[in-house]
């Protein structure tokens, strides 16, 4: 008995020694344990439920500027009287600009951290010759200057006393800068040239000094801009005055205030049809007056004057050879006027598609969101680019010399317009930090586009969105894949990552984890709580979950924190049946068993090309002697026996007893690392099948392997898992029982050699030239 004692009691100690040990050495590493940690701790500022706080706050911005264009030397000079609102609890001691110009300065910190290997040097950004970035003339408050430290793409202004909770100042800065040949150095902003006719398109931002913004969660948002990651901004008014030559067409934020100065009657008279035309533009400028002021080159000027309000910055283009056409697009709250902006070069394309696909855009964005509460949205051409900004962008997509264009470059037209167009809703309303989550707009923006595309067209060919389409990046090195929850400086293949991923784990959160209607009104709750205001990622993660009372805490940890894929196994399946104690099932079952047996026998096999014995016999008519007795048959007291049985089961047992139902044991396995929900389909003996969505949480227990048996009254022939594409499982081969034989691509890449020393020639290039 003391033996015992002492023997139980040594046990005890040993477990408890073992689970302190478990708990002190390792962390809890279930795909399904809470963001807690990863989440800021909700606040007064920023609620559990992912809305504004009751004290959230956001300082404005409002600026008055005066720009002018020089176009004999793609100069721009410039002054701005910048109001700035303190609505936050905080004292300020100084205020912080971005210069964001400054990145093409020539000692730009842009160019020295850029990487490159011999194979993928571009000898045209060798040379840092252009003389980029702004020059600050003064900045002053009250005709008094204010001190100012400019550090690299940012401007701090101390303060001699402190801007007060509450309080407003406004101070003036003038400045100038030399604007880029987007055409040779690339850049979001620039200017293209149309040598044989001396001309030039102007697509203008980032132009003037633009305040940075301070709120509860980045204090304020100064990291410097290196060309990635885009743009945080404070809304506020704009009033913006632009002069530049008098035959040049300007489009830009806001609304004209001086049309009379700036148009003829005509086109005044034009633009007013517009405004009442919803199925087809009118033309406020066309084509054979873009072509005679592009010979005319007026060097007088004119001053066109735009006003917007509540938007969070300003853009604008210009040039003699922009064709201008208009539709209204209706809304309940406010008409909103489209237009476009383009060249006899983006003809016949442009004017056939470019102000319809913004209509539609609006149309398609507002249904999932809101509707869009500015007074104009406005599409440019440019020959490459797109890039957006409060009511304007610009966008890429020309046709050939001759007027020709292929349907891909039509649609590579349409998706661009599409998303730039979308960027106005994120983030330029849902007005998210760019400079630190890419993927909170351009994530976003690219799911809403390709629900405009499937809109637009059932058949369109979106590059982006379906679950499909990112397996080959999902499935890829590891070590040059980033997470989604990455800042936007330091993203490994930034479309992928940005774009492609978090748009396809939205839609498929809307078609296959949540359901088409909780996840639009979930989305649509985010959008409209944050509709001008300043997001984080908790925000969003916590109003898709807090509207639609499904726990996605493992769907963000898996797809937005980590770089695992989804590869999903079936290892085995075993086919079982009840057994029902009935004889003549259970008989019938033995003798098919050990028929199968018997017919794999080696030596039977072949016997069967063999003279049978029993055939020789019979043809020298000897008595067959062989017994009848048949071992499977049923007797008369297995059946009394059964019969017995069943009369004291229950209905319901009797029931499925008597159904002999087939039992599928099925054995998965996570292969990928993402837990997702089992989709399996069952093909039957009839021909017939049933689909079966078994929710994500069934890898709660273990989320490396699972078992979980199936029934059915019909055989089974085959199973197959995600057999409609929809989780982007990397490995079909293992998706399917028995296993099927899938069809794998493959390419050879063949790299040119380069000798590394001395001279030479490229052999690959020098072959094409011989061929």
């Amino acid at each position: 008995m003391q033996n015992r004692e002492l023997k139980l009691i040594g046990l005890f100690l040993l477990m408890g020694i073992t689970n302190l040990s478990i708990a002190q050495g390792s962390t809890n590493q279930n795909k399904f344990r809470q963001l807690k940690q990863e989440l800021a701790t909700p606040n007064v500022y920023r609620t559990a439920s992912g809305a504004p706080g009751h004290e959230y706050y956001q300082n404005r911005a409002d600026y008055i500027m005066s720009v002018e264009l020089d176009d004999a030397k793609q100069h721009i000079n410039g002054t701005e009287k910048v109001t700035y609102h303190n609505v936050s609890p905080d004292d300020l001691t100084y205020l912080w600009l971005q210069l964001d110009q400054n990145m093409r300065h020539p000692n730009s910190d842009t160019y020295k951290i850029e990487t490159n290997d011999i194979n993928s040097i571009s000898f045209k950004k060798m040379k840092h010759d252009f003389e980029g970035g702004f020059n600050i003339e003064y900045v002053k408050s009250n005709n008094k200057s204010l001190d100012y430290t400019i550090n690299k793409t940012m401007m701090r202004i101390d303060l001699a006393t402190p801007l007060k909770a509450g309080a407003s100042m406004s101070f003036d800065i003038k400045w100038n800068f030399n604007i880029n040949d987007r055409m040779a150095i690339g850049g979001r902003s620039g200017y293209e040239y149309f040598e044989e006719e001396d001309n030039y398109i102007y697509t203008i931002a980032q132009f003037f000094p633009r305040m940075c913004v301070y709120n509860d969660v980045e204090g304020w948002q100064n990291k410097q801009f290196l060309g990635g990651g885009e743009f945080t901004l404070p809304f506020g008014d704009y009033d913006v005055k632009i002069t530049l030559p008098a035959d040049h067409i300007v489009a830009a934020t806001g609304e004209i205030q001086n049309l009379s100065d700036v148009l003829t009657t005509e086109q005044k008279n034009r633009l007013e049809k517009a405004k009442k035309s919803e199925k087809e533009p009118v033309f406020i400028v066309t084509q054979k007056e873009a072509e005679k002021a592009e010979k005319s080159k007026l060097t007088s000027k004119k001053t066109w004057h735009f006003k917007a309000k509540n938007v969070r910055d300003f853009g604008w283009a210009s040039s003699r050879k922009f064709i201008w056409d208009a539709m209204i697009v209706k809304q309940e709250n406010k008409d909103v006027l489209a237009m476009s902006f383009y060249p006899k070069e983006g003809n016949p394309l442009w004017e056939q598609y470019s102000t319809k696909v913004v209509a539609h855009t609006l149309r398609s964005y507002s249904a999932h969101t809101f509707d869009y509460p500015y007074p104009v949205a406005i599409s440019v051409h440019t020959k490459w680019i797109g890039m957006e900004y409060p009511m304007i962008c610009f966008n890429g997509g020309r046709p050939d010399a001759d007027g020709t264009y292929s349907e891909r470059a039509k649609n590579g037209m349409i998706s661009v317009i599409v998303h730039e167009v979308g960027h106005n809703y994120f983030p330029m309303i849902v007005n998210s930090d760019e400079r630190q989550w890419t993927w909170m707009d351009e994530g976003l923006n690219t799911f809403l586009q390709y629900l405009a595309e499937q809109e637009w067209d059932r058949d369109y060919p979106s590059s982006r969105g379906p679950a499909y389409k990112i397996v080959d990046y999902m499935k890829g090195d590891v070590s040059n894949i980033s997470p989604i929850m990455t800042n936007s400086e330091s993203i490994l293949q930034f479309g992928n990552n940005a774009y492609g991923k978090p748009a396809t784990a939205l839609n498929i959160l809307r078609e296959t984890v949540m359901g088409r209607e909780l996840f639009d009104h979930a989305f649509k709750t985010y959008a409209n709580r944050w509709m001008l205001k300043h997001p984080t990622p908790a925000d969003f993660f916590r109003t898709m979950e807090d509207a639609s009372a499904v726990d996605l805490d493992w769907f963000w940890r898996g797809w937005f924190y980590t770089t695992d894929h989804v590869d999903i196994s079936i290892d085995d399946v075993q086919w079982m049946k009840l057994n029902t104690k009935n004889p003549k099932i259970g008989n019938k079952l033995k003798e098919d068993e050990a028929k199968r047996i018997e017919d794999l026998d080696v030596s039977k096999q072949r016997n069967k090309t063999a003279i049978k014995v029993s055939e020789i016999e019979r043809d020298n008519g000897l008595r067959d002697f062989y017994s009848t007795y048949n071992p499977f048959e049923t007797t008369p007291e297995e059946e009394e026996n059964y019969q017995h049985y069943l009369n004291h089961q229950a209905k319901e047992k009797k029931e499925i007893i008597e159904k002999d139902i087939n039992f599928y044991q099925i054995d998965f396995s996570n292969v990928g690392g993402l837990v997702m929900p089992v989709i399996i389909e069952f093909m039957f003996e009839d021909g017939t099948s049933e689909l079966q969505r078994i929710p994500a949480e069934i890898w709660k227990g273990n989320n490396e392997k699972i078992t979980k048996v199936f029934f059915f009254e019909k055989k089974v022939t085959s199973v197959s898992l995600d057999p409609y594409l929809e989780t982007a499982d990397t490995e079909v081969y293992n998706n399917n029982y028995p296993r099927k034989m899938i069809p794998t691509r493959f390419e050879q890449k063949k790299k040119p050699y380069w000798r590394t020393s001395g001279g030479g020639s490229n052999p690959m290039k020098d072959a094409k030239k011989k061929n």
